[in-house]
């Protein structure tokens, strides 16, 4: 009689979960995936992780549970294994998963990250973080641009948030806005691919990351690698570049996989240094020699624009912020508090009297949200609320801080004005310094 097979659940958010399955245990013998608990996104549970995407061993797909029903699981389906598989957390949440699985009796594991890191024919430059809101997507494009501009043909591949559909998001490839309807896609997808589109630029995403990268390096001389939350690279990267946020020092070694992010680190950069107290950025200097004495560290300001910055000046403001940045990043402000109290807005407008159906859930869940609006938007309906939320503040004016046009989806009834952030060198080595001298040495390695 063979071994008994370990059975196993993969707790996780949509995104990490489903690749450490694709990797590790699709086809490992050894394991039983008896199911994922989902957490941090709306609404993913209750789905199937549909058998076309789960492999021979899965003819039947694997449910998707609630995260809060963890301990019952483990009991009544005898799990011997719970792989912790999702970012942004602080370390002592982890342990007191930790505490949950073990007490339920079963082990408790995080795969080494290097291990879930798929090798490419081509060079690979990562953009991960220690906290979620530091500026990956700017220095994305920022690093997509230094390579065009050395004449290099790039695609970027972004961080997996495949919120609907599992069988038609396996490779998905935006080129265009009409790839955002094609594939259905969610306010927080938009936010993310976007200002990718608008440069000119390819970006792939999807659920199946092996499949992603055998499309992306046909059309692709270098990867980059957009990370999402503080989650660590997909791919084995040549050049890893780990951004740093000083409107949250100490951040960076308190929350997983950061840190873990933070000592893998070949560039340490630290965003924001134009608007974040100089003791606090030296605070995170100190942290980045301290911890990983190797990487080279980089300076960056996080540059602000609007198209009618006057208008600001007296109104009562309503700002609307990256969702994932307020929520789950815990951040109490991003890049539109800061252009309004720059621009000499009179308030800021608290829109909670007048917030609409999940919208609520989400200010309950987060009560440190405060004086602004997350732009939620994970499903139809929560878009519709975001709609209803806005249209019934009482504002002078909509100052709108995420990274799409908003008006693509919403009809909103009041001015408003987008706040635009771009990376921007603040003093030497500039990112394009050490992506010249390191690319040189990395092409060459691979052939």
């Amino acid at each position: 009689m063979g071994k008994k097979r370990e059975n196993v659940i993969i707790m996780g958010a949509a995104g990490r979960d489903f690749h450490n399955f694709n990797i590790y245990f699709r086809d490992n013998e050894r394991y039983t995936v008896l199911g994922f608990t989902a957490t941090q996104i709306p609404d993913i549970d209750g789905r199937q992780y549909p058998a076309q995407l789960a492999g021979a061993l899965y003819p039947e797909g694997i449910p998707i549970y609630s995260d809060s029903s963890l301990f019952q699981l483990i009991t009544d389906k005898a799990i011997d294994l719970v792989a912790f598989s999702y970012s942004d957390v602080p370390h002592t949440e982890v342990m007191h998963k930790a505490s949950i699985v073990t007490a339920a009796g079963a082990d408790f594991i995080i795969i080494g990250a290097p291990y879930t890191m798929i090798p490419s024919q081509k060079p690979v430059i990562s953009v991960c973080a220690v906290r979620t809101g530091c500026g990956k997507s700017q220095t994305s494009r920022k690093v997509i641009q230094i390579l065009r501009d050395m004449g290099k043909r790039v695609v970027a591949i972004r961080h997996p948030m495949p919120y609907g559909d599992l069988t038609r998001q396996v490779v998905q490839r935006f080129a265009s806005y009409e790839d955002f309807d094609l594939h259905a896609c969610t306010i927080e997808e938009r936010e993310e691919y976007e200002p990718h589109i608008r440069m000119g630029a390819v970006v792939y995403a999807g659920v199946d990351y092996g499949k992603i990268l055998e499309q992306a390096e046909q059309e692709a001389d270098v990867i980059v690698w957009d990370g999402g939350n503080n989650d660590t690279s997909f791919y084995k990267p040549d050049l890893h570049i780990v951004v740093l946020d000083p409107h949250r020092p100490g951040h960076e070694t308190l929350y997983h996989p950061g840190e873990t992010n933070l000592l893998l680190a070949d560039v340490a950069l630290i965003n924001k240094v134009d608007s974040a107290v100089p003791e606090n950025v030296e605070r995170v200097r100190r942290a980045v020699e301290q911890n990983n004495p190797a990487a080279r560290i980089v300076l960056a300001d996080s540059e602000l624009f609007t198209d009618d910055p006057e208008q600001i000046k007296g109104k009562n403001i309503l700002v609307i912020e990256d969702g994932p940045t307020l929520t789950h990043g815990e951040m109490a402000y991003g890049a539109g508090v800061i252009a309004a109290r720059r621009l000499g807005a009179k308030r800021l407008v608290d829109p909670r009297p007048w917030l609409v159906g999940s919208l609520r859930d989400t200010f309950a869940k987060y009560p440190n949200i405060g004086t602004l609006l997350p732009a939620m938007g994970y499903g139809q309906q929560q878009i519709q609320d975001l709609e209803q939320t806005i249209n019934q503040t009482e504002c002078d004016l909509v100052l709108a801080a995420t990274p799409i046009d908003l008006t693509r989806l919403i009809s909103i009834n009041k001015p408003m004005l987008q706040v635009r952030y771009e990376y921007k060198d603040n003093s030497e080595p500039t990112l394009e310094s050490i992506i010249r001298e390191r690319l040189g040495a990395i092409i060459a390695k691979k052939g």
